[in-house]
C-alpha cells in the first residue's frame, strides 16, 4: 500500500475533514490533498466527488471557503480536493507569472522540457490520486463525479470528456472552456505542450467536443459580473459546441456574481445535490 501522511483532521457535520500528503511519482514531489469523509463511510463505501481548484489556488481554498461539507454529510458523499500543481524548490516555475507554473499547471501532462518530469497533473488526477484514495479511504470508485472552478473547471470538463464512463457527472463554476484561445492560458499551453496547436486540443473542452469526445451532460454556472468572462472564460463557446454536437448543457448565468468563492459557495449546494442525484441512483 502506498503511504500517506496525515497533516490534520477535524470533525465537521459528523464526518471527518482531513488534509494529507504523499510522494507522487506523477509529479516527482510531495503532493498535498484534502478529503472530506461523511459519517456514512463508517458503514459502507461512499461515492466520490473530485473538486479541482483554479489558478493560484491550492487544495485549501475550497476546503476553507467552499461550504460543501454539510450537504456532503447529509447525502453521504466524499469530497476530494487535489492541489493545483507540483510544488517545491526543484520544480521549474516562473515566480512572477501567476498564469503559469506553480498553481497554474492546467491539469495536463507536459510534453516540453523542463516541465515533463513534474507537470503531469492529468495523470495525477485521473490515475495516481484515485488509486491512492481507493487504498486509504472507504470510497466506491465505480461512482465518481468531477467538478471544478475556472482552471479547475477546464480540468473537470476535459477529464470527463476524455474518460467517458469513469465519471457519472461533471459540473463547473466559471470554467475556462477554450484554453487554446483564452488570454489566460495560451502562453502556458505553448510552454507545456509546444507550439503545435493540435496538441493543445487534447486539453481544450471545445476542441475535444469538435473531435468527437462525448459526455452525457454538463452543469455550468457563470456570473455575469465576472471580470474574466470575455477574455478568459467564454462560456458561449462551450454552449455553441454542445449545441452543434447535441450534448446536454445546463448553462446558468447569474446576474451580479463575480469569479470569487462568494459566487462558488452560493451555488455549491446546487452542484453537490446535482452530482448526488446521479451518483446515488446509479
Amino acid at each position: 500500500m502506498t503511504s500517506i501522511s496525515t497533516i490534520s483532521t477535524t470533525k465537521a457535520y459528523e464526518g471527518i475533514q482531513g488534509t494529507y500528503e504523499h510522494e507522487s511519482h506523477s509529479t516527482g514531489c510531495k503532493m498535498t490533498f484534502s478529503v472530506y469523509m461523511p459519517p456514512s463511510a463508517e458503514l459502507s463505501p461512499v461515492p466520490v466527488i473530485w473538486y479541482l481548484s483554479g489558478l493560484t489556488c491550492t487544495h485549501a481554498n475550497v476546503m476553507d471557503k467552499g461550504e460543501y461539507r454539510r450537504l456532503a454529510s447529509e447525502l453521504g458523499l466524499a469530497i476530494v480536493c487535489p492541489d493545483t500543481s507540483p510544488r517545491g524548490e526543484s520544480i521549474p516555475d516562473e515566480s512572477d507569472n501567476w498564469q503559469f507554473g506553480t498553481g497554474a499547471a492546467f491539469y495536463l501532462d507536459a510534453t516540453q522540457a523542463p516541465y515533463t518530469d513534474n507537470y503531469n497533473m492529468y495523470s495525477y488526477v485521473v490515475s495516481e490520486l484515485p488509486n491512492l484514495i481507493g487504498e486509504h479511504f472507504n470510497v466506491d470508485l465505480k461512482r465518481q463525479a468531477i467538478m471544478g472552478h475556472s482552471m479547475g473547471g477546464h480540468g473537470a470538463l476535459t477529464i470527463a470528456l476524455k474518460n467517458e464512463g469513469v465519471y457519472k457527472s461533471c459540473s463547473a463554476f466559471a470554467p475556462i472552456v477554450s484554453p487554446s484561445t483564452s488570454a489566460w492560458s495560451a502562453n502556458a499551453f505553448e510552454k507545456f505542450l509546444g507550439k503545435d496547436r493540435l496538441a493543445w486540443g487534447q486539453y481544450d473542452a471545445v476542441e475535444l467536443i469538435s473531435l468527437g469526445h462525448r459526455f452525457p451532460e454538463f452543469l455550468v454556472d457563470q456570473g455575469d459580473a465576472d471580470d474574466f468572462l470575455e477574455e478568459g472564460l467564454k462560456p458561449w463557446l462551450l454552449e455553441a459546441a454542445c449545441a452543434e454536437a447535441e450534448l446536454k448543457l445546463t448553462l446558468r448565468m447569474h446576474e451580479g456574481y463575480d469569479h470569487s468563492y462568494s459566487f462558488i459557495s452560493t451555488f455549491m449546494d446546487d452542484h453537490i445535490r446535482w452530482h448526488g442525484e446521479r451518483l446515488l441512483t446509479s
